[in-house]
């Protein structure tokens, strides 16, 4: 099997509680919480697990909190390789509220990296050896080296992976520029960003992505479209794809959902634009399912003969 690798920069013990009504200036009484591994990467390895694949996440930890979270990912089977860093690994918070059907989700930020632990991070990405696959997923912590990124992306190719990357702001800017990507998967607000313009026509989104492929930048993107699916653009096609209807019930890991199927088919030697509808299919999986709980096998399976005979032409 091809050996799939995460790499998530900002990783977080993700705590979940709910409570009746969401109000100010009162001792607000919440559920007994529940604990979740958290962090782009980490999700999208999660992902994997559920639908049956493997990938190895690696991410730095620190402090109880750290600790707490690599004791979780064992639990669950996910293979890990966590590296010790000096800053306690943050927590974040998703809060339901029953009222009103809402969620909150409160995003603390991730712990600082010092150069020493940025070094390491790179010698154990090296000491893998070959990569196929090598996921770049999250927020990224500040105090990053400026040529961290460039340089952890020419070590991955050197090593042979496709690299994906999954970010916002100045971190998928520093990607796209270093280009040579295999695929990246902005929201429609930083493609535009990308761009430098607003998109709000579908015309002007496939010729944005197009563009950056054409640059070099990478070699496909998949933009996320919340509830209107996604669009799929290489080299060759633009495929526009729906999203089946489902009940929201939770937003969390629906994007690193969406890249764990992609990247599960993938290794199995399906296409590009089966992939991306596999990914449609879980990323709509995870809204259904409750807290951090992520995509699920059997939700995911039905939702994508859904999203098989919704499929449109490619353009």
């Amino acid at each position: 099997m091809p050996r799939i690798v995460t790499l998530t920069l900002s990783p977080a013990l993700d705590s979940a509680t709910s409570i009746d009504h969401l109000c100010p200036d009162t001792k607000l009484r919440c559920s007994a919480p529940s604990y979740a591994p958290g962090g782009g990467g980490i999700n999208v390895a999660r992902a994997l697990h559920n639908l049956g694949g493997t990938a190895l996440a690696i991410f730095p930890a620190g402090g109880p909190t750290g600790q707490h979270l690599l004791e979780l990912l064992q639990a669950e089977g996910v293979a890990c390789q966590a590296v010790a860093i000096q800053e306690w690994t943050r927590q974040c918070f998703n809060v339901d509220e029953q009222a009103h059907g809402q969620q909150y989700r409160f995003v603390l930020p991730g712990a600082r990296l010092s150069l020493a632990e940025q070094a390491q991070l790179l010698a154990t990405l090296q000491a893998l050896g070959h990569i196929d696959y090598l996921v770049l997923s999250g927020s990224h912590p500040e105090g990053l080296a400026a040529d961290f990124l460039p340089r952890l992306l020419q070590q991955a190719n050197r090593q042979g992976a496709r690299c994906i990357v999954d970010s916002s702001g100045a971190a998928l800017q520093q990607a796209v520029q270093a280009g040579g990507l295999f695929l990246i998967k902005p929201s429609l607000s930083e493609l535009s960003a990308l761009a430098g313009s607003e998109i709000s026509e579908p015309e002007q989104l496939a010729a944005a992505a197009r563009s950056l492929i054409r640059s070099g930048a990478c070699a496909a993107i998949m933009v996320s479209l919340g509830a209107q699916g996604a669009l799929l653009a290489t080299t060759e096609r633009v495929e526009r794809i729906s999203a089946p209807n489902v009940k929201k019930v939770s937003t969390v890991g629906a994007g690193d959902s969406l890249l764990g199927a992609m990247l599960l088919k993938l290794a199995a030697g399906a296409s590009l634009s089966e992939a991306a509808r596999y990914g449609v299919a879980a990323g709509s999986a995870a809204i259904m399912a409750p807290g951090t709980s992520l995509c699920r096998l059997e939700d995911t399976n039905r939702l994508f003969a859904w999203v098989q005979s919704h499929a449109q032409p490619p353009g």
